[in-house]
């Protein structure tokens, strides 16, 4: 019994893409225990490519963009250790996490895996005749624009006061955006709202402030300037979308918050984060903040270990 209900003729796209996966992996060697006739299996080889082609990485960093489990992540880097392929030594940014790189073997490993792809993909262009080799190119492109079409990365952003509708998109984006990325339940949605709520109801516009990133209208980043007494500012629910994430909008958001907290006279700026929150803590940490103290604790359905960071400004 199907599950879904199709119309024929998408269950007959259904069956031809299905028949092309098969004879598509067959045809590359893909379901064969080990890659390539190497001594890898596809995953590991994978794992090996992307390494060789980033400057830093971490064990996050191969979880979301080839979408795996962490678990087997995880396990694979520590028998790609064990064979002396990959190292792991602490961030410079953060003693605590490790950054991922190849050793010398592992680059040379990583060199004759690509090798031997490059020799095998051009041997089965080869048994095709010149004249249709442009055409099989081009419908591999046109799949792959199809499916997943390239996201063109904008070139320029404004930071801009927040106005009636953006506590909702604030609240709205970091529940889901915690949830996809670091698997935190509806529970921290429920913090954003309380916190967006004080804000709206307290709101001094004297002393604080918050600032919505915008690429081409489309608000993609905040932050929040908080008064938290006694000549203390707070920053609070720094946000960026993963689709404007390079372009500097953090960075540009907590420079923001820190010169207007010194203009407004406070004395020391504090914040609050989790230590699996690396790219925020670098950024905190380049800005000149400080870690003064972290502490163990079970929220938002996950164990993490809370820090609170502080700026004399």
């Amino acid at each position: 019994m199907k599950s879904n209900s199709y119309d024929a003729a998408l269950e007959s796209q259904v069956a031809a893409v299905r028949g092309f996966s098969r004879f598509y992996t067959r045809k590359l060697g893909i379901i064969e225990p080990k890659l390539l006739h190497s001594p890898f299996t596809l995953q590991e080889a994978r794992i090996i490519y992307e390494l060789a082609h980033r400057e830093h990485c971490i064990a996050t960093d191969l979880v979301r963009d080839l979408d795996l489990d962490a678990g087997f992540v995880s396990r694979t880097l520590a028998a790609l250790q064990r064979r002396q392929i990959v190292t792991r030594k602490p961030s410079k940014a953060d003693k605590r996490v490790n950054e991922v790189a190849l050793t010398a073997k592992g680059r040379a490993t990583a060199a004759d895996l690509d090798s031997r792809s490059r020799d095998e993909v051009a041997a089965l262009l080869m048994q095709i005749d010149s004249s249709h080799r442009a055409a099989v190119v081009h419908a591999m492109s046109t799949i792959e624009q199809a499916l997943e079409p390239t996201m063109q990365k904008p070139t320029g952003f404004l930071l801009r006061s927040h106005r009636v509708g953006d506590m909702g998109w604030v609240v709205s984006r970091q529940g889901q955006a915690y949830a996809a990325e670091y698997g935190w339940d509806i529970s921290y949605e429920a913090l954003v709202a309380e916190i967006c709520a004080q804000f709206l109801r307290s709101f001094d516009p004297v002393r604080e402030h918050c600032w919505i990133a915008e690429v081409d209208g489309e608000p993609v980043g905040s932050i929040f300037l908080v008064n938290g007494g006694d000549g203390i500012a707070k920053l609070r629910l720094l946000l960026v979308e993963e689709k404007a994430r390079g372009l500097g909008v953090g960075r540009a958001l907590v420079e923001q918050c820190i010169r207007t907290a010194r203009e407004k006279g406070y004395k020391k700026m504090t914040l609050w984060t989790q230590s699996i929150l690396v790219a925020a803590r670098g950024i905190y940490a380049r800005a000149g903040f400080q870690r003064v103290k972290e502490e163990k604790h079970h929220s938002f359905g996950a164990d993490l270990v809370g820090e609170t960071w502080e700026l004399k400004l």
